[in-house]
């Protein structure tokens, strides 16, 4: 994977269009953990959501090193394809994604407000990524994956952000989705030379990588629903398994009641709205409070990116219903 110089110069491009996020130890979640709890506000992003990073880093490398593309296309469930329309508007690519029927209204809505052109077609993310690949072949159009080493190496900056603040982090919590997110975070750490342990998230719902990660082996899981559509994938990215089977100490499962728990916690102590992924990782600490007293832990809020609907019944007591 890349080196500390190549991480330390997409941290250069990706400053030089948005600032740095905060990472605050909230006093709140300390008393009702007993826990000192660093959240990375990656909701502070233009996007809301901690991809728009490998966006822009994998969009630049492709308007230098192929000038003459005609556009992207890409599958998401929304905070994947936010990243690369912004990324897109700004470096004067056009982008189409695909998302699957039903997918959240507002992520569809923001999207077309960067200037993505919007499918809605596949009952899931899988399909959607299937239509998404089989566009680019008709259209010319440059497919971008939801896992290269180009939106790890963006990501990845938030962690050096993070690990630079709080170098004595002991663990930290981060959801599971593509698995940008959680490389990006074990190569920072390990370029930087931290003991710091990571824990992946995923919905006990979508648990592909929790199975894979347990057995050794890449393992499927069947569709379901999840109101954190972020973790909603059936099936591990081989290479991002890989980093993930060699850097993380352990997978945890969340369920859809603990993670709206989680959303109702960081709204009171904090103020922040989470969606449902960028909870998770507050979520699993929540159950394994007990055993981290007395340590610093982390924890991503990958993103904010929840529609007002769900917010309001979730902030209510409630869940949202199945789709």
């Amino acid at each position: 994977m890349f080196s500390r110089p190549d991480l330390d110069c997409a941290a250069t491009l990706i400053h030089a269009i948005m600032p740095p996020t905060p990472q605050y130890a909230w006093p709140l979640l300390r008393r009702r953990y007993g826990v000192e709890i660093v959240v990375k506000h990656e909701n502070h992003t233009p996007t809301g959501a901690f991809k728009v990073r490998g966006g822009i880093v994998y969009m630049d490398r492709l308007v230098r090193e192929r000038p003459q593309v005609r556009g992207v296309v890409s599958a998401t469930r929304g905070n994947h394809g936010q990243s690369l329309a912004f990324a897109g508007e700004r470096f004067g690519v056009p982008v189409t994604i695909v998302v699957p029927q039903g997918n959240a209204a507002e992520k569809n809505e923001a999207m077309r407000g960067f200037g993505a052109e919007l499918i809605e077609a596949g009952a899931d993310f899988d399909e959607a990524k299937a239509i998404a690949a089989g566009l680019a072949a008709e259209r010319g159009l440059e497919y971008a994956p939801p896992f290269h080493e180009d939106l790890v190496l963006g990501v990845a900056t938030y962690g050096l952000e993070l690990f630079q603040a709080h170098p004595d982090l002991d663990t930290v919590y981060v959801p599971i989705g593509g698995g940008s997110g959680i490389c990006g975070l074990i190569r920072a750490r390990d370029l930087l030379g931290l003991k710091t342990r990571i824990v992946g998230v995923v919905s006990e719902r979508f648990d592909a990588y929790a199975r894979s990660f347990e057995c050794g082996a890449i393992v499927s899981t069947d569709a379901a629903f999840t109101f954190a559509d972020g973790m909603a994938v059936r099936c591990p990215v081989p290479a991002s398994f890989d980093v993930i089977r060699a850097g993380a100490e352990r997978i945890v499962r969340v369920c859809d009641p603990s993670i709206a728990a989680a959303i109702r916690v960081l709204h009171e102590d904090t103020h922040n709205l989470a969606e449902g992924a960028g909870a998770a990782s507050l979520a699993a600490l929540a159950a394994e409070s007990e055993s981290m007293r007395g340590r610093k832990v982390g924890v991503i809020l990958c993103g904010g990116n929840i529609d007002r609907a769900w917010a309001a019944r979730i902030l209510a007591g409630e869940l949202p219903m199945a789709a």
